[in-house]
Formats: structure tokens, sequence, C-alpha cells
């Protein structure tokens, strides 16, 4: 699949925050060493069997066993393959892995929610020979799990209420990388063919992943290509198995891109808005002045698929004395006016040295019941993981978090809480 470009001039300084930010680099097309064949599209499974002489006569039906394997039963050995050939168990042994990316830390909040600290295989020197590292959360609720991957190890855009827009873009991620996250998240939460995390007496927080957003660190349409091959390994219905209706793809405005999700990856559109004036929207999501409002909507109004039962969520993160008036809730009605749409109000989830405070309480309510006066659902998301610094706009890489010290004690094994609790000070969510 070609590259997809973008027009990244830069406006003069003086125009405002940054809007974008480029790469440090981008990944080698393997890994250093043998490469994993976890999270694999058909096509590049294929690939890969081809490169160590499967016959094309017999590389369909070995594809459909490998890829039976990996994502339905979870395998970690290609021992465990029972109805795959000696031989080639051997041969896939000698030149692939099945491994995951390293799990640095697991914490676990107060509500049930898990946040993972995980290390991509590394890539090349850039890599510093050690492996990207990002955040990926689970967040168990009432008969779903829904898991928040990352798309780009670090982000795009500059949004000035998100942690995560205040560190560097590292990379994108590949698309075997976003879809190793699920494959993680199953591993721990016993979510394979023959296990049963919601048997009775099971632990109620453990709930099996049903749900996907791509709400994680990065802007995943600056990385489109891998997130709709990744959307297509996880709702592949022979493999992984999740919905595309359950797979909610969240961009903050990349215009260009927001056709092509729809017609290639036919995922559900978040989009995070958070203003209804483009003078204020510049300031909180500066891509704003790229892709200004009126554009914007417009290519809302145009997704494909759109409808009554596929509608877009309008992600509106509520920032004390900013965003939060009577007016802007009636100007947001006005806005969406004849799009499909749901509205989901976010508490402001605090992260030091933000200059933003979260809206009162009472203030968002007023905001919702005008919203739903006029008839768009308005749900205020609880708060979820914000003990764990796991919460929307929250996630930050621990590389970028941590001092050395504190790096070197989770390494050796001590958990974040240990860190924390000991009094390293380090940049945190």
């Amino acid at each position: 699949m070609a590259t997809a470009s973008f027009d990244t001039a830069r406006r003069d300084a003086s125009a405002g925050p940054a809007i974008e930010k480029i790469p440090d680099f981008e990944p080698a097309a393997t890994p250093l060493g043998r490469s994993s064949l976890v999270g694999l599209t058909r096509v590049d499974l294929k690939a890969r069997l081809a490169d160590i002489g499967v016959s094309e006569r017999e590389q369909r039906m070995r594809v459909g066993q490998v890829w039976h394997w990996i994502n339905v039963r979870g395998a970690r050995d290609f021992d465990a393959m029972t109805n795959v050939s000696k031989t080639l168990k051997a041969d896939l042994a000698r030149a692939y892995t099945l491994d995951r990316p390293e799990v640095i830390t697991e914490q676990v909040s107060r509500d049930g929610t898990r946040k993972w600290l995980m290390r991509m295989a590394p890539t090349g020197k850039h890599d510093h020979n050690r492996g990207a590292e990002i955040e990926c959360v689970y967040i168990p609720g009432r008969g779903r799990g829904t898991l928040c991957v990352s798309s780009q190890v670090g982000c795009t855009l500059t949004c000035s209420f998100c942690h995560t827009g205040t560190q560097r873009l590292v990379r994108n991620l590949t698309a075997a990388e976003i879809v190793a996250q699920v494959v993680v998240a199953r591993d721990h939460l016993d979510d394979w063919a023959g296990l049963n995390p919601t048997a009775p007496g099971a632990d109620e927080t453990r709930r099996p992943v049903t749900n996907i957003v791509f709400m994680g660190m990065g802007e995943p349409l600056y990385n489109v290509d891998s997130v709709i091959d990744s959307v297509g390994v996880m709702a592949d219905q022979e493999g992984l198995g999740l919905s595309r209706r359950r797979i909610t793809v969240s961009t903050s405005g990349v215009v260009p891109q927001m056709e092509r999700l729809g017609t290639e990856a036919h995922a559900m559109l978040a989009i995070s808005l958070h203003a209804v004036r483009d003078d204020l929207r510049d300031t909180l999501v500066p891509l704003n002045r790229k892709y200004p409002l009126a554009e914007l909507l417009a290519a809302c109004r145009h997704y494909p698929g759109l409808n009554n039962a596929r509608r877009i969520t309008f992600e509106y993160v509520m920032l004390k004395g900013i965003n939060d008036t009577d007016a802007d809730a009636r100007e947001l009605v006005r806005l969406l006016q004849g799009i499909p749409a749901k509205i989901n109000l976010i508490p402001f989830n605090p992260w030091p040295g933000s200059i933003y405070e979260c809206s009162d309480w009472e203030r968002i309510e007023r905001f919702s019941e005008i919203v739903y006066e006029a008839g768009y659902a308005s749900p205020v998301r609880t708060p979820r993981g914000r003990d764990i610094l796991a919460a929307c706009g929250q996630l930050k890489s621990e590389t970028e978090k941590l001092r050395a010290r504190a790096r070197m004690m989770l390494e050796d094994g001590i958990g974040a809480e240990g860190v924390y609790a000991g009094g390293d000070d380090g940049d945190e969510d």
C-alpha cells in the first residue's frame, strides 16, 4: 500500500503553536533479528511463508492454519500448532518468532482499568537497539471490554490540553505493532479460544476485548496505511473477530484522509473537536489552522456509511472558563445540525504543567442538558484510570516520563507504584 503524503508545511512561528511535528525516523521494514509473525496481515503472512519455501500450491492452506493459531488460539510457540507438519514448524521456528511486544509495566487502577507500557522489537539503530515504547489501556465496562490502542510513538500533533501532544513524535507504529497490542491484552485477560475469562466466579474486571478505540498515543490518520491494515486484521472473522462497528478511529481532523478511512476500513469515526470557534480551536487543536471547522464538518457530513446507526462521535473536553458556556453548548448544537452524531463530554484530566482546569460538575451537567434537549446523546464520560494516569489525554510513553534512575528501577522489576512512592518526581502524565 502506498504511503500517504501530506502537506506538512509549517506556519510561521508567529502564527501560533506548531501544527505538526515530523517523526524522528521511519521504522525499518522488518525488525532486527528474527521477526515475529504476530499482527501481520494475511498478505504479509503469505509472503513470510513464501520466503521460507512454502510452495504456492500450499500457501493458502498453510496461511489459514498459522493464522488460526496466532489470531484465534493465541499460540506463543510453533510447537503448539498441532495440525502443522513438523518440517514446517521447524522452518518457521528457524526464521521467525511469535514474540509479542514486551510488557515493561502493568498498572491496575482501583476501577479495574489496566495500563500497559509495551516495548516494541527494535527496528534499527534509531531505536537505540531497544525498541520504541508505547502505552495501551484496557477499560472493563458493563458487558464490554474496551482497548485503547496507540498508533504512533508520541504524536504528530500539538494539542495544548493533551499530555501526549507535549512529547516528540518518534515514529509511526506498523500495522503489526498496532495489532500486537490487542494480542498482548488478550494474553493478559485469558481472552483466547478455549479460555473463558467471564466464567462464573471470574474477575469482572477481566472481560473479553469487544471494542477497540484508536484513542491512545498518536494521530491515527497521520499513520493511515497502518491503521487501515490493522483494522482489517482485527476485524477478520476467522481471526481476532472484532466487529468493525466496534472499532472507532479518533482523529483531530486530518480531513484529506477521512473519506479513505471510511471507504477502506469501514470503521466508526470519532472527531476530537473541543471547540466551536476557529479562534479557540486554533489554540486547543492547532491542526484547525490547516483544516478549519467548516472544512472538517463538511468532511464529516460526507463520511462513507454515515447514518443514524453509524453516528460520528464528537469528543469535547470540558475546560473551565474556556469552552464550557451555555453559548458554547448552543453553538455546538448548531454546528452539528444534520450530522448523525453522539457527543462525548470529557471532564478534563489534569497533568502536571497543564494550564487548564476541569469544568465544575454543575457546569458540565448544564452543558450536557442543553445538548441533550437539542436531541443529541450527550453522555459525560466517567474518568477511568486517573490514579494510574491512564485517562483520556494523560498517556505519555514512560521513556518520556521517568528519569534514568526510575527507568532502571522499572527494568529491574520495580513497578511504577514503587518508583513514584520512592519519591522520584519525574515528568508524570
